[in-house]
């Protein structure tokens, strides 16, 4: 049979951005063309002579997500209402699409808010309450049995996984001792007043694990999250605001919350968490209520909030969080310098020297002068910055913005049947002093799918192209350094993807 070459960038749209993820394969291999690059220029050869052949790969693309876009619209509410985690987990793992698969979790998770009214309505804008009065709404998530088994049977560390902390007479502190956090320790601070966070429960907690891992594939960004434990009549906060859209959702016990609007416009959206504010500074909340176990409160960056136990229960509750520097202004950090040094190389205009009087009209000290020289000025530079805009590289940087969220993103938790017919399946293994089974291949008519929609992303670098990849990543953040691999020329893509765990077989893995 003759072998099939595609370049790296037909494979770019065809494969990895398949909303439905699965090819078939007969020894498939890719050549990688030569790219020229400036920063995160998008190589000229995408960007001139295929620009016909992007403009309908990309209606395409396109067609493929307003494809996923309704069957997500099509989950309804009343599948998932009262459903038990643990057994719509076992759904979800049947569902093939990795991103209806979110859609359908974020759902649950908001129920019975349509998604779409959310995103609409809520998202970004405003505070939203769920009252459920179903407290094994969210069984299974995290429990406060399970941290205690977690501190006793893992290495949790002071300020790395879990913070000590407690807000008394307008004073938050922070009680953390060195080292590990022994179950002694720790409950002894529980029972003097402390509040508990753990920093990253996904990194010690298979079950958050799996849902973070499902819902950031929904919102395109890292999912994150902290657990706290609230003693019985104590506060473990400062009233504040963070950078983060954030899901309270309420485990155990019940808790008084509190949400205040930003105090102007230049805290709606915030780029960074804010200080610790005194009762004085924040106003008057817009929202007061008691969240019990089942029930959900959602509040956008930039809403200040503080949260209270009341005297008769203690409160568990894992906040979900995502969104974190991913704005229009985070992208365009990374257009603006690229285009500004594309402009330079390919345009006079922007290599032409400054008058050499500016300094006498234009800065500060200048700026109350009235001088024409000022509005000419002005003028030019306006001028420059509007034609700045046709240099963008915007596909380039959006590539590079991927790249973060790759890395920051949790592995895939793979089910029972994934493992068995990927590379973590293979039967190889080492037997009477040699190893065997190691004959398993992808070859022939075999079906393969991505693991997950978002798994991998073919990205240029200069004149070389790598795949980025989510697989090896570590369930504590950054831990490790981003995962990728360069894509040569005359590579077998099926097994380059299949040694690398980005890819399964229809059935289970079979000695060749």
């Amino acid at each position: 049979m003759e072998k099939k070459h595609v370049s790296a960038f037909e494979l770019y749209q065809n494969a990895l951005l398949a909303s439905t993820p699965e090819v078939k394969t007969s020894s498939v291999k890719i050549t990688a063309k030569k790219q020229k690059e400036n920063g995160i220029q998008t190589p000229k050869s995408i960007k001139k002579t295929k620009r016909k052949q992007m403009g309908k790969q990309v209606i395409k693309a396109a067609q493929r997500e307003e494809t996923v876009e309704r069957l997500a619209e099509e989950v309804q509410c009343g599948e998932i209402s009262g459903v038990a985690l643990d057994s719509l987990l076992g759904d979800l793992a049947k569902v093939s699409n990795s991103r209806v698969r979110a859609s359908k979790l974020f759902q649950w998770l908001i129920h019975p808010i349509p998604s779409k009214s959310f995103f609409r309505d809520a998202w970004e804008k405003k505070p939203v309450l769920i009252k459920r009065q179903n407290p094994d709404y969210y069984t299974g998530l995290f429990s406060t049995a399970e941290f205690d088994r977690i501190l006793r049977r893992d290495d949790v560390q002071y300020g790395v996984n879990l913070d000590v902390t407690s807000y008394r007479n307008g004073k938050r502190e922070t009680h953390n001792p060195p080292g590990r956090a022994l179950p002694f320790t720790v409950w002894d601070f529980y029972e003097s007043g402390c509040s508990l966070r753990m920093l990253n429960p996904q990194a010690f907690s298979s079950t958050v694990w799996n849902v973070l891992s499902i819902l950031q594939e929904h919102f395109g960004s890292m999912a994150g999250a902290n657990m706290y434990l609230t003693p019985p009549g104590t506060q473990g906060f400062a009233p504040h605001y963070d950078d983060i859209e954030a899901f309270v959702v309420q485990l155990e016990g019940k808790k008084h919350w509190r949400v205040y609007n930003p105090r102007s416009e230049n805290e709606v959206l915030p780029v960074v968490s804010s200080p610790n504010f005194s009762h004085s500074e924040i106003g008057k909340p817009i929202m007061e209520a008691v969240l019990e176990a089942g029930d959900l409160l959602y509040f956008p960056r930039g809403f200040i909030h503080q949260g209270d136990c009341l005297s008769d229960a203690h409160s568990l509750h894992i906040t979900v969080s995502s969104y974190q520097r991913n704005s229009w202004g985070n992208l365009l950090a990374k257009v603006v310098p690229a285009a500004l040094e594309m402009a330079m190389e390919e345009d006079v205009d922007f290599r032409g020297g400054l008058p050499v009087d500016y300094l006498t009209y234009m800065g500060v000290q200048n700026s109350d002068k009235e001088d024409p020289r000022r509005a000419q000025f002005l003028s030019r530079i306006e001028g420059l910055m509007k034609k700045l805009s046709t240099f963008a590289p915007v596909d380039a940087a959006v590539d590079q913005k991927a790249r973060g969220y790759l890395h920051d993103c949790l592995p895939p938790m793979l089910t029972a049947e994934e493992r068995a017919s990927s590379v973590q399946g293979a039967p190889s293994r080492w037997e009477n002093g040699e190893p065997v089974d190691m004959g398993v291949a992808i070859r022939g008519q075999i079906r393969v799918r991505l693991v997950r929609s978002g798994i991998a992303r073919l990205c240029s670098d200069g004149e070389a192209v790598w795949l980025y990849y989510t697989a090896d990543n570590s369930r504590v953040y950054h831990k490790e350094e981003p995962k990728s691999v360069e894509i040569k020329a005359e590579v077998s893509l099926a097994e380059l993807l299949f040694k690398r765990g980005l890819i399964h077989t229809a059935e289970p893995l079979q000695q060749s």
